[in-house]
């Protein structure tokens, strides 16, 4: 550590007017909680737990912090583990999008004002470690992330199930009544049965696939189960690294990079992963000036093709992504297309990670560039008149024959309209339509829910219908899968066109096909929907941006 520089419970002593007094009270309150002297001398290492009785992803984080702490001690530095707002993705209301940028907010100020050398981001639900990489990237503290991990699989009648693929999977079977009542109350208790996150590729992965491709957590550790013995193991080599950092002094700005952000684009191509990645990776790229383009996000699409066979894009899962060679695999898999002079949280470039191949890659499931999985990226952004600034396709997922169509627009004004509607056996709708949702943008009221996977409608699930293209400016879970356009931008809460459209992956297209006068008479007729009348909420609707921008803050983002 620079010697000019306050270390430890030195640093950003308390305002009394009087240094020596505000470090000798400090002292006086750390040594109530038993420290020695020579271990308050230490580095302080902070440890950001994202845990709460509300947050079922993260209930083995008691044992996983305790492993950082022997990492931290081991390497020399004082260990003290502070909590954050904790996001459990399927407990919140309306979305836990509304609640990352506070959550961003809490990490951020919290990395700042405490007396931290160098911090440990332990999160791993959907929104929490974005929440916390945009957070430690505008603190500017040397950081480092490790996540919770995937769940396992379990069993139903001989068949695997994974959160949450299989969820949306059955529940479709229960709506077209496939299966009946009891069946679907015993899968209920067979999908989730671990600790951990989704055992897909669903968003929590994806974004931990992501932030290790940029540099932000150890090597191979982004994949490793949340119940296996290598992710205690990793936890104690992150607070080993986190003192580290404590005396290099590396920060995110150091590690994060236009050519870190664009490896992680490749990255997120690579492996089908999340829509919902495009935001996150948006919003913590944003913190740091940089922008990330939907049109670049296209050119790249087109020359990095879906390297992984996992659920929701293919039929694996996240454990057995790890037993394949996980996040090593797939990096030396794309290394010619990569920027190996990337730094990396250890202080190493890229290059020097990749130097040596994986020992054993299980090529069913991480294919190589000459036989991939797909021959293109698992996304592609679409524009044009329905979507001026954009909107995301996950085509891996999607049917192919659904595109290149023209449809009648089925419109459901929002999610409350579309809950009320969808399953009325009176609802005017064929398998040709294509369902339209608007409202359901990060300005709207909803908070961007994932209400973007619309429901199929019940009579047309019962006839046998498995997909159908569907449009909003909503959110999907990254566990989700169908033709299904999200993120239309400009939202429909500001103004945006969402009515009857036509749509083209080939071109890139997604168009209304309505005349000109018809759209302006529609325009004068429409009217924003009212605000939140207070709070978090109130702020959240008046200052967040839109989706292209990564749905942060105005006032949170680094100007470019």
């Amino acid at each position: 550590m620079p010697e000019d520089l306050p270390q430890g419970l030195a640093r950003g002593l308390t305002h009394y007017g009087d240094a020596g007094f505000a470090l000798f009270l400090r002292r006086s309150f750390a040594r109530s909680m038993g420290y020695s002297t020579g271990l308050l001398g230490q580095p302080t290492i902070g440890i950001a737990s994202a845990a709460s009785d509300l947050n079922n992803c993260h209930r083995h984080f008691p044992e996983l912090i305790d492993s950082v702490k022997r990492g931290v001690l081991a390497a020399g530095g004082l260990p003290l583990a502070f909590p954050t707002i904790s996001l459990g993705e399927v407990f919140l209301h309306p979305t836990s999008l509304m609640y990352r940028n506070l959550m961003a907010m809490d990490v951020e100020e919290m990395c700042r004002a405490q007396p931290l050398d160098a911090v440990v981001l332990v999160g791993g639900c959907d929104k929490t470690l974005p929440a916390q990489l945009m957070g430690a990237a505008s603190a500017r503290v040397p950081a480092i992330a490790l996540v919770a991990g995937p769940m396992l699989t379990s069993r139903h009648e001989g068949e695997r199930l994974g959160a949450c693929t299989d969820c949306r999977r059955f529940w479709a079977k229960f709506r077209s009544s496939e299966v009946d009542r009891a069946t679907i109350d015993r899968v209920e208790t067979r999908l989730a049965t671990t600790a951990g996150t989704c055992a897909v590729m669903g968003t929590a992965s994806t974004m931990a696939c992501v932030a290790e491709a940029l540099g932000m957590l150890l090597p191979g550790t982004a994949a490793i189960p949340a119940v296996h013995a290598d992710r205690l193991r990793a936890g104690e080599a992150t607070g080993r690294a986190a003192v580290a950092l404590a005396h290099s002094r590396l920060t995110m700005e150091r590690i994060v990079t236009p050519a870190a952000v664009e490896n992680a684009l490749r990255v997120l191509l690579a492996i089908g992963g999340s829509t919902n990645a495009i935001i996150h990776l948006t919003a913590i790229a944003g913190r740091l000036g940089i922008p990330v383009s939907l049109t670049r996000l296209n050119e790249l699409s087109d020359t990095t093709p879906v390297l992984v066979d996992l659920k929701p894009t293919g039929v694996h899962y996240m454990e057995d992504f790890f037993a394949a060679g996980g996040m090593s695999a797939v990096l030396h898999e794309l290394k010619a297309l990569l920027d190996l002079d990337c730094l990396t949280v250890t202080g190493e470039r890229l290059s020097e990670r990749l130097a040596n191949p994986p020992e054993w890659v299980d090529r069913t499931i991480v294919r190589t560039l000459v036989a991939p999985f797909h021959p293109v990226g698992g996304l592609v952004a679409l524009f044009g008149s329905l979507a001026p600034n954009g909107a995301i396709l996950k085509r891996s997922a999607a049917d192919p024959q659904l595109f290149e169509r023209t449809g009648r627009a089925v419109v459901f004004a929002s999610p409350d309209d579309l809950a009320a509607r969808i399953d009325d056996p009176a609802l005017e709708v064929t398998p040709e339509d294509f369902l339209v949702l608007q409202n359901a943008g990060p300005k709207s009221g909803y908070g961007m829910p994932e209400s973007g996977y619309l429901p199929l409608p019940a009579k047309l699930a019962r006839a046998g219908v498995k997909d159908m293209v569907r449009i909003s400016d909503a959110r999907m879970s990254g566990t989700a899968y169908g033709t299904i356009v999200l993120h239309v931008s400009p939202e429909a809460a500001v103004g945006g066109p969402l009515a009857l459209v036509r749509l083209s992956v080939r071109e890139r297209r997604i168009d209304l096909d309505v005349y000109a006068a018809e759209l302006a008479l529609r325009k004068t007729r429409w009217h924003p929907p009212a605000l939140p009348s207070r709070g978090y909420q109130r702020l959240y609707a008046e200052r967040v941006l839109l989706a292209e921008e990564g749905c942060d803050f105005d006032f949170l983002r680094q100007s470019q």
